[in-house]
């Protein structure tokens, strides 16, 4: 699983980047300092089952704290993005390359209305709106899908209705035409579940430019979800950016955040200045730690962001994006005796899985033998015994039994 962080130039993607890795990347407030994608690890929180348990977990990937489980998830950061760029402007074609394997965009938006849609620095007494933002980037994101369609569009639909004589699986061809760009069989199943009648009842060989255009733009956005990260909410016009956001794109997901107060956040804990978990809408100054100065930047965060949102963001949208948009769960090996691994690790793992995921499918998972000689699961928690097409579900702790 792989998260893009998507935008124009200068609306904080890498600070977003760097809040959620901590990852060394550069930050600076001018347009394309990112030009090679950073990829770093970033963490999912979810409850870890080790206080149902009375223990403590080790984990060997991640960390725990106080029973919130940091589970890894692979983010990328990219250069911005600006209009023209699926005809090449700006850094569009390498942008659009890199975005190829990922599974889900976080798009970052300024709320502060004080860039352009290049990301440069607008004059004193200028505004802009952040609305233009999502409709552009949504836009180049259709034309790059479409780009790719209709260079092959006819011919390979054509050939693949010959070949299939009578039996034409689309969502097959086309997933398999697109593998490249993570598109798979139900995607276009929904797709074209979603089109008019008019169209998905005609041939997709004889579809014209708009038909092609509609499939592209329902494909992108089945393939490649998105959630809008409203950034900069201490800003003074982020209320009132946000509320527009909100009105014009009624249905999507939109969630506000400050990835300078996360970073500042986050730095501090790393630093032992603060206890601080990720996500949560407060933090504690460890005494005789922390100078006047800090201090004074820390409340001030408190009062302008977690007060007011209930945390910066940060960790949210990342959940909701692992969570909500690809819809995965978070899986524990467990044994239905003992929680510890050979080495006395106790739950040591916790793993993401697709969702629809089986018992089965989490045995080859772990390992390709444990799921040719799969018998029998078993709930850590009830120790009942589950077949190979119990469906799983979050928070399952299984084990895995084999012949």
């Amino acid at each position: 699983m792989l998260i893009g962080l998507i935008g124009k130039p200068s609306v904080g993607k890498s600070t977003f980047f760097k809040a959620a890795t901590l990852a060394d990347v550069e930050i600076a407030s001018y347009p394309f300092t990112t030009i090679k994608p950073n990829h770093g690890v970033g963490y999912v929180k979810v409850e870890c089952i080790d206080k149902e348990f009375n223990t403590q977990c080790m984990p060997r990937h991640g960390f725990c704290k106080d029973h919130n489980r940091f589970v890894p998830v692979d983010l990328m950061d990219v250069a911005g993005l600006v209009p023209g760029a699926s005809e090449g402007k700006g850094l569009g074609n390498q942008f659009l390359d890199d975005l190829r394997n990922a599974d889900a965009f976080i798009q970052i938006v300024d709320l502060s209305g004080t860039t352009d849609s290049e990301g440069k620095i607008l004059p004193e007494g200028k505004v802009y709106d952040p609305c233009e933002d999502v409709k552009f980037l949504e836009e180049e994101l259709d034309f790059w899908y479409y780009n790719i369609l209709i260079k092959v569009w006819k011919g390979f639909t054509r050939t693949a209705e010959i070949e299939s004589k009578g039996d034409f699986n689309f969502a097959k061809v086309v997933a398999k035409q697109f593998s490249g760009l993570k598109v798979n069989e139900e995607d276009v199943k929904m797709v074209l579940r979603k089109l008019p009648n008019e169209t998905s009842g005609k041939k997709p060989s004889t579809w014209n430019e708009s038909e092609v255009k509609l499939f592209a733009h329902y494909l992108r956005e089945f393939s490649k979800p998105m959630i809008i990260a409203a950034n900069k909410v201490d800003h003074p016009k982020a209320a009132s950016n946000i509320k527009k956001l909100e009105d014009k794109y009624r249905g999507k997901l939109i969630y506000a955040c400050s990835a300078d107060s996360e970073l500042a956040l986050r730095e501090a804990s790393k630093h032992g200045l603060i206890d601080y978990i990720p996500g949560e809408a407060d933090f504690k100054i460890v005494e005789g730690k922390v100078n006047d100065k800090q201090k004074a930047a820390l409340e001030k965060i408190k009062k302008n962001v977690l007060d007011k949102y209930g945390g910066t963001g940060v960790q949210e949208i990342l959940n909701l994006a692992v969570f909500e948009l690809l819809k995965y769960i978070a899986i524990f090996p467990a044994g239905a005796h003992k929680l510890t691994d050979s080495k006395g690790n106790i739950l040591p793992d916790c793993f993401l899985l697709p969702p629809n995921s089986t018992a089965l499918d989490f045995a080859f998972f772990l390992h390709t033998d444990f799921g040719k000689n799969f018998i029998k699961a078993i709930d850590a928690r009830s120790k009942k015994a589950l077949g190979k097409e119990y469906m799983l579900k979050n928070g399952d702790a299984l084990e895995i039994v084999t012949r």
